[in-house]
């Protein structure tokens, strides 16, 4: 096949609903008989699936065109090595975007709407109609890049993990967390549900939700109205982070002062794990790619020396 340049693109794709549905119960049939027996509309199912594969085909076809395109399944994101002018085309949700990035080495990334009727997409910049157009002015460095900020956790084994929405630090179950926690601001003692640090591009998510919470209890504490916080200027490019302790318990051996805080490059956030089991950091969600965090292991919780490049 004739194509335009000899430049690799991947593509990232990810399973439907009905794919899962599919390794699980192995025919439509069956997927279809339990979703229904559910009171579920499988219908929604299949119209999804049906346009997510459509929208698959076709950007295929038009990346082909354009250079020697690699297929890449979510599942492989982990293990695989892209090459340092590889051009990555994600085709899915807001969080397929967010999960690649923290796996490259600032390449290039689009990211495209498979079904905007569905999807609103604040990372989706395109449409699968727009590819042929914008790829081409991705390669000719014609369009413009936003940087994003990530965030990194280092342990004191050599291990190291990236996110560009959010880390988690805590337990894998429901019972408290246990560490010593170091900040500018000093240091605490700490028994909590773990931490939670945000990244600018990840201040809409789970940050939102806890700051959010936290306005509306000291709302109703207080009697009066407390101001919605304010993070306007926490952009995807911003070179700070947030820490959020979630539930913090004050008691003879554990402190609550140290609870919400900027991390910048200047002063990270220390953490040295008291779990002697279950301890873990995760980031974006993504709970089986993740760090053990054990008795005696030190966190160092920092912005990442690389960033994300998002084509828009």
């Amino acid at each position: 096949m004739d194509r335009m340049t000899e430049n690799r693109i991947v593509l990232v794709t990810r399973s439907t609903r009905l794919d899962d549905l599919l390794t699980r119960f192995n025919t439509v049939s069956q997927a279809k008989f339990y979703v229904e027996h559910l009171g579920a509309d499988f219908s929604d199912y299949e119209h999804e699936h049906a346009a997510y594969r459509a929208a698959v085909a076709e950007t295929e076809a038009i990346l082909r065109k354009i250079g020697r395109l690699h297929i890449l399944k979510r599942s492989f994101l982990p293990n695989y090595l892209f090459g340092k002018d590889d051009t990555i085309v994600v085709l899915g949700q807001d969080g397929l975007v967010a999960n690649t990035i923290k796996y490259l080495d600032e390449q290039l990334v689009l990211g495209v709407n498979p079904d905007p009727a569905r999807w609103d997409g604040v990372l989706l910049a395109f449409e699968v109609k727009d590819l042929s157009r914008v790829v081409r002015e991705a390669f000719a460095n014609r369009r413009p890049v936003k940087e994003v900020t990530m965030a990194k956790a280092r342990l004191n084994n050599g291990q190291s993990l990236y996110a560009v929405n959010d880390l988690f630090i805590g337990v894998k179950s429901h019972v408290s967390a246990r560490y010593i926690i170091r900040t500018a601001e000093g240091q605490e003692q700490h028994s909590s549900s773990g931490i939670i640090v945000s990244t600018g591009l990840g201040a809409t998510g789970w940050f939102r939700s806890l700051t959010t919470g936290a306005a509306a209890i000291a709302r109703r504490i207080a009697g009066r109205q407390v101001p919605q916080p304010d993070f306007s200027d926490f952009g995807w490019d911003a070179r700070y982070l947030y820490y959020t302790v979630r539930e913090p318990f004050p008691s003879k051996t554990s402190e609550a002062s140290l609870v919400f805080g900027k991390i910048t490059e200047d002063e990270p956030l220390e953490l040295v794990s008291q779990m002697p089991e279950a301890g873990v950091i995760f980031s974006d969600g993504i709970e089986n790619d993740f760090l053990e965090f054990n008795s005696g292991t030190c966190a160092t919780i920092t912005l990442a020396e690389k960033r994300g490049r998002l084509v828009v």
